[in-house]
């Protein structure tokens, strides 16, 4: 594993390290690292199921930055323990990758249909609905278990004001810092997967129940 990540300057190493940060407080913490050809595409889970039987879908976030051209990796580490490194335009990495079984799901790189669009406004007004929504529900003194189970229950839900995408799209799209401004998300597919993008980054779901999804705005192909 490479000691550390090399970025073209500190302002691309310096928005990697607040994407950890906020995966870090996110589902289990954990972030793959993936990078070829100059890319590197950070993944981090919103929301996936913790054991086979738990019908919920795969939320995840994602956001590529330009990268050493020379690094190739594919590792998952924890998102907490990648910290700035002596120089500015790098990152350290942890001495350990960690497993994921999240990670051996990746959508596919190309195939992708344009099915519509939705405003990054209402992204952000369902989220902080989904947000209440969770604290009204949690107990006081709720164990992990519990907590787990009411996020699954709240941001696994399809939402009419999503177009039928589950809620947590759009907490993944708000949590990760994706929403700014006044913007058209566009959803796109690709066979079991849903990709919502931004300027700032994508949130892609594999959803159980993807062919409840409504109807959204429809636009030409990708």
């Amino acid at each position: 594993m490479p000691h550390d990540l090399l970025f073209p300057d500190a302002a691309t190493a310096s928005d990697v390290l607040v994407f950890a940060q906020r995966a870090s407080r996110l589902g289990e913490g954990t972030v793959r690292l993936k990078a070829q050809d100059g890319i590197l595409v950070l993944t981090t889970p919103v929301l996936a199921p913790r054991t086979l039987l738990e019908a919920v879908p795969t939320v995840l976030g994602m956001r590529a930055v330009s990268v050493d051209p020379e690094l190739v990796c594919d590792l998952v580490v924890d998102a907490g323990a990648l910290v700035a490194a002596d120089d500015a335009a790098a990152i350290r990495l942890p001495a350990s990758a960690v497993t994921a079984p999240w990670a051996g799901i990746s959508p596919p790189r190309a195939g992708w249909v344009a099915v519509g669009e939705i405003p990054a406004a209402d992204l952000a007004t369902r989220s902080q609905w989904g947000i209440a929504a969770v604290a009204e529900a949690v107990p006081t003194d709720a164990g992990e278990d519990v907590v787990q189970t009411v996020r699954a229950a709240v941001w696994g839900e399809a939402d009419d004001g999503l177009a039928g995408l589950p809620l947590g799209v759009a907490f993944a799209a708000f949590a990760l810092g994706f929403i700014a401004g006044e913007e058209q998300a566009m959803i796109r597919r690709a066979g079991p997967w849903t990709r919502v993008s931004l300027d700032r980054g994508h949130v892609l779901v594999r959803d159980t129940v993807r062919s409840g999804l409504t109807s959204v705005r429809t636009t030409g192909a990708a």
